[in-house]
């Protein structure tokens, strides 16, 4: 399929970079149909299509600025339709400027259960409702780079593949296995693990596979991450809270050790993705 050279915009093709939001993008179907399908993502920049191609994943429409077209042709092959034109068409197209030289319109892939995706796993993360996709892109980062099974994400979590979490992420999101965990963070303020079906039905979940948890939080019983790495039981999952609030008492109830990270010079935490990044550090395997 030859290159198309876009001089318009109100080329129907084009759809699904005109200014479509993350959560657009999320309920759009494949093939037009939003009831059918599991919607659309964003990938930005070479690195990313590329990670997203090696992961599997499906390619729809490439935008390209002239310079990166051959690099986008080069990674989708002649199946794929590639757009391109001036930098300000397809900015005013898009709502932003292509920094990275192109963009490509990705199928949604289907996540794996949880119970599929933990079986084999000796360390895995699980994120509740952190609302920042710059923060779970990082925290990605850290799990793809320092190393951890997989991530499992509370469903008030911001999306990982949102186009900001996987720009962040450098495209690790796409390589680091992840579904979401059903029902966990839903539970109202203040509930207790009794008063938290949602984390009552993680917890054993996780138990039944083995898995310690350990709630990374201030509270007055929790342990050393130090303390608790030295002796870090066979599996451990590692419970990151939101950045203002922290763990939901849902959350830290189902623990079984909650763990803090030893701080100095008055300061009580760490942002979430840099916590992350040094409490699995401390409980990497070898």
């Amino acid at each position: 399929m030859p290159v198309i050279a876009i001089d318009s915009l109100r080329d129907p093709r084009l759809s699904d970079f005109a200014h479509r939001t993350d959560v657009a993008l999320k309920k759009a179907g494949h093939n037009g149909d939003p009831s059918g399908d599991l919607g659309l993502y964003i990938a930005e920049s070479a690195l990313v299509l590329d990670r997203a191609l090696r992961a599997g994943h499906t390619v729809r429409s490439v935008l390209a600025l002239g310079g990166s077209v051959d690099e986008a042709v080069a990674l989708v092959g002649d199946h794929v339709p590639v757009f391109s034109g001036p930098g300000e068409l397809l900015a005013e197209l898009t709502g932003y400027a292509l920094h990275r030289g192109l963009i490509a319109a990705m199928e949604r892939p289907p996540l794996p259960s949880v119970t599929d995706l933990i079986a084999d796993a000796r360390r895995i993360v699980i994120i509740e409702n952190v609302v920042d996709p710059t923060n779970v892109g990082a925290i990605f980062r850290s799990v793809a780079g320092i190393g951890a099974d997989a991530v499992l994400v509370t469903e008030r979590c911001s999306d990982p593949l949102y186009r900001r979490a996987i720009r962040v992420s450098m495209g690790t999101v796409l390589q680091v296995p992840w579904t979401r965990l059903p029902g966990a963070g839903l539970d109202p303020g203040g509930a207790s693990l009794g008063e938290a079906p949602g984390w009552q039905r993680a917890r054993s979940l996780l138990t039944a596979s083995g898995f310690h948890i350990a709630a990374l939080a201030l509270t007055p019983e929790a342990v050393s991450l130090r303390e608790f790495a030295a002796a870090a039981p066979e599996r451990v999952a590692l419970v990151l809270g939101t950045e203002g609030e922290g763990l939901t008492a849902g959350a830290i109830a189902a623990a079984d050790t909650t763990v803090q990270i030893p701080m100095k010079h008055g300061i009580d935490s760490l942002n979430v993705a840099a916590a992350a990044a040094v409490a699995m550090y401390a409980l990497a395997i070898d």
